[in-house]
């Protein structure tokens, strides 16, 4: 039974998390009710695997990069994790042998890692997994930092670096008050064989969109899907946005060589903005640039109140 003192502790934590249950079970252990429903009792945590870019980029900006021994493909930053920690594949390809090869003590993946085959192999081999909920809000952001921080027992660096971030977004959000005519902006994940895959939403490109001052072009439907041309015609978008990527990237002359694309506001503009997949879709502690930045590509005449924004996220230490 919890005592009265742990039932308060958790009750709040409960409501501030809107769901996310965080207590400590003892001085040596800490239990996180993750994404999942599951209650996971963390003990040692010397030994990590990071799955997701925006865990692994948290862990390093807490100072914990020492403790982690692989990650996943999609940690791109900082750019010395790839480099210097062992790989074991796509967040959603991952291989059981490959993440049980190092030995691990904890898991720690975002919510969407998979196959789920993977996953079965990994529960069962009773090796603490905890699931971080994916939510593409300014709150659900600094949630996932402090859950991060609370699994590896760290919650003041973990405070400090929420701190920071909330106070990003704060100067985002008086960024945004400038913004007078918000201009339509469709997202492009992929483009294969004439045809486009966008962001509907429910997805971290609307949110981002939206953060930016933007208004995401396309409706009626939540993730991620094909577009006919009809409905790129209808959208109108005024900004095509993609994300940067190796293979197969997203071009603006592909797009507005499109006979549908060439019909809209933007490729009139030539208005095409391509950024880094995870500084923009990551939803990690450097989201409110990314927003910034995105905000400056859309609206420029912002980019004098813009000058004096110093990101607290680059000049806080919380890594002691």
């Amino acid at each position: 039974m919890l005592t009265r003192r742990l039932f308060a502790a958790t009750f709040g934590l409960a409501l501030f998390t809107g769901g996310a249950l965080l207590a400590s079970a003892s001085a040596e252990s800490i239990v996180i009710h993750d994404a999942r429903g599951h209650d996971v009792t963390i003990g040692a945590s010397s030994r990590i695997v990071s799955i997701g870019g925006a865990i692994t980029e948290i862990l390093y900006a807490l100072g914990l990069e020492d403790r982690i021994v692989g990650i996943d493909t999609t940690s791109l930053y900082p750019p010395k994790a790839l480099t210097e920690k062992p790989n074991v594949g796509y967040m959603r390809q991952l291989s059981a042998e490959g993440v049980l090869g190092l030995n691990p003590q904890l898991i720690l993946a975002i919510e969407g890692s998979g196959p789920k085959e993977t996953l079965d192999v990994l529960y069962s081999a009773k090796i603490p997994f905890v699931s971080f909920p994916e939510t593409f809000t300014e709150d659900g952001l600094i949630e996932k930092i402090k859950l991060v921080a609370h699994a590896m027992d760290v919650d003041a660096r973990g405070a400090c670096l929420a701190s920071a971030v909330a106070s990003d977004l704060s100067q985002l959000r008086t960024l945004r008050e400038n913004i007078k005519q918000p201009v339509r902006v469709m997202f492009v994940m992929s483009f294969l064989n004439g045809r486009a895959m966008v962001a509907g939403q429910k997805t971290a490109a609307n949110q981002i969109i939206k953060m930016a001052g933007g208004l995401n072009a396309v409706e009626g439907f939540d993730g991620y899907k094909p577009i006919n041309d009809e409905a790129i015609v209808a959208a109108k978008p005024d900004v095509i946005l993609t994300m940067q990527r190796g293979r197969e990237p997203v071009e603006a002359q592909t797009i507005f060589d499109n006979p549908s694309f060439a019909m809209t506001p933007a490729a009139v503009k030539k208005s095409f903005i391509a950024m880094d997949g995870l500084y923009l879709l990551g939803f990690g502690p450097r989201t409110a640039s990314a927003a910034r930045d995105l905000a400056l590509s859309l609206y420029p005449d912002l980019a004098t109140q813009a000058a004096t924004w110093k990101p607290a996220v680059l000049s806080a230490d919380c890594r002691k």
